[in-house]
């Protein structure tokens, strides 16, 4: 029997409650290991360099074994970053994609980012212009290379104060190809599953065969999918990430 939306809410508040229970103990460690590393400091310094409490700024979860990473965007900026710069286009278009990701591309290739959200910092090397991933500020075929990673799944959800809309993620794709010259580059990710699914409101995932008959008749010259902490060319069953370098 299926639970209803109330139940699953309960569900998750009560499961959300135990993890911030279960994670209790380790907070308290954690703050035991600042104020014993704080006075062990102040033991050592001389009376002058010795640090107060009125400057006190606490990093308590920053002594870890290893540096954690967020697979996704780590694994897929790098991946479309290395594919672009091969590539050595003369004016790349971004569309949505993280700022950092866009930031660093536009050091070494020309590039335009495109957003419904303008950007609150400036930039020499990146051009920003305003503009919707369903209504691109761009001619027929005009655009000889672009990207736009883990974005089309969100379009039409309300998630960034866009418009709701069932049919958001296909109408997105059909606007980049729209845009791409023929010959030119597409470069995206988004979510895959076993079956097209609404993770409301935060994405969607959809079969890989649905998805390609999206993007036809693109032709798919480069796949690698993001399954959990590991990147490579291998599709697997379940919730993952495709990231595709696709021709117009």
């Amino acid at each position: 029997m299926s639970l209803s939306p109330a139940m699953w809410m309960l569900k998750r508040v009560v499961k959300d409650a135990l993890r911030a229970i279960r994670s209790v103990p380790s907070e308290i460690a954690a703050w035991r290991r600042f104020w014993h590393t704080y006075q062990a400091y102040n033991a050592l310094a001389p009376g002058e360099t010795k640090v107060t409490t009125d400057h006190l700024l606490p990093c308590i979860h920053d002594a870890t074994a290893q540096t954690d990473i967020e697979p996704i965007y780590f694994y897929q900026d790098a991946w479309a970053f290395e594919k672009i710069v091969q590539l050595q286009p003369t004016h790349h278009v971004d569309i949505g994609s993280h700022h950092k990701f866009v930031a660093l591309l536009s050091k070494v290739v020309p590039v335009t980012m495109v957003d419904i959200r303008p950007l609150s910092l400036r930039l020499d090397s990146l051009k920003f212009q305003e503009g919707s991933i369903l209504a691109l500020p761009f001619g027929d075929r005009e655009l000889s290379s672009v990207s736009s990673l883990c974005v089309v799944e969100h379009i039409g959800l309300g998630r960034y104060g866009d418009p709701l809309d069932p049919h958001g993620t296909e109408k997105a794709i059909r606007e980049l190809k729209r845009v791409v010259a023929p010959g030119g580059s597409l470069v995206i990710s988004l979510p895959i599953d076993d079956s097209n699914r609404v993770f409301f409101n935060a994405h969607r995932a959809f079969r890989e065969d649905y998805l390609l008959r999206l993007f036809d008749p693109f032709q798919v010259l480069e796949a690698h999918y993001i399954y959990g902490m590991t990147f490579g060319t291998a599709r697997q069953s379940g919730f993952g990430i495709g990231c595709y370098y696709l021709r117009g």
